[in-house]
């Protein structure tokens, strides 16, 4: 029998995960199976997923804090994001847990898209689950500085190794990369920021993708950033991450980001 993977959320159906594993498994020559599973109770059908002797989960919204709970060890970028989106069953028979959507950011902009993140000054949208989750990789590239804007400025405060603002505080500063990290783009809409704050040359990264470009990335090239970028690359480079972690063998990414993508 198949090795059994999948990826747990609510909602769930748009997700691309499925067609990014089978494309994985094909070009590696393993001998898997990776579907859907619409939840509502995280730890209950993460525990049946396990005990029917499912290897391997992704985590989707919302329930990357549930997994967090759930794991019984957990690696260092997940601890510091409080959030897991990859869970791996282990030989002695407990729950792996580990983040990898910021290894799959830095990815995207350091080797798909030629984006350096040592020495920027970025600029990160937004202090919720997804910020967290791509923080602590950010940090290990050792940018100049990384400032986070939010609505209720406390939540960016509390944030680690960076500095928390309001959007109204960024008048006046400029940044070399500037993220997306709120939901906006799901209602078509861009945060409230001034549209002066990015760097000639400087590039926008929105952490959603969609078939047509979002809000934010239309904003990005309304702005003259030199790139304007949406996460279908990060997607996919977190992914192979995941893949990589219960497989021992990392995939090619090129084709499935350009599948996807056309």
């Amino acid at each position: 029998m198949s090795d059994q993977y999948a990826v747990i959320g609510n909602p769930i159906e748009h997700s691309k995960s499925p067609q990014i594993h089978a494309g994985f498994a094909q070009q590696t020559n393993q001998d898997l199976v990776y579907k859907k599973i619409l939840c509502d109770n995280f730890a209950e059908t993460a525990r049946d997923f396990f005990a029917k002797g499912g290897k391997g989960l992704n985590i989707t919204v919302p329930f990357k804090g549930d997994a967090f709970e759930f794991a019984d060890q957990l690696s260092p970028l997940a601890q510091q994001a409080k959030a897991v989106n990859t869970l791996k069953l282990m030989g002695d028979g407990s729950i792996f847990g580990d983040n990898t959507d910021g290894i799959g950011l830095v990815r995207d902009l350091v080797e798909n898209n030629s984006c350096p993140i040592k020495n920027t000054n970025i600029l990160i949208l937004g202090a919720g689950g997804a910020a967290r989750g791509v923080i602590p990789a950010l940090l290990v590239e050792n940018p100049q500085q990384i400032t986070v804007a939010n609505r209720t400025v406390s939540k960016a405060q509390d944030l680690t190794g960076v500095i928390g603002c309001g959007f109204d505080d960024l008048a006046g500063q400029y940044f070399d990369i500037i993220i997306n990290a709120t939901s906006a783009s799901l209602n078509n809409e861009v945060p409230a920021i001034p549209k002066n704050i990015i760097k000639v040359g400087g590039m926008t990264y929105d952490l959603m993708y969609s078939k047509k470009p979002t809000a934010f990335v239309i904003w990005g090239r309304d702005t003259f950033a030199s790139q304007s970028l949406d996460g279908l690359g990060m997607l996919v480079e977190q992914a192979a991450e995941s893949f990589y972690l219960w497989r021992d063998i990392r995939p090619d990414t090129k084709d499935a980001i350009r599948l996807l993508r056309h």
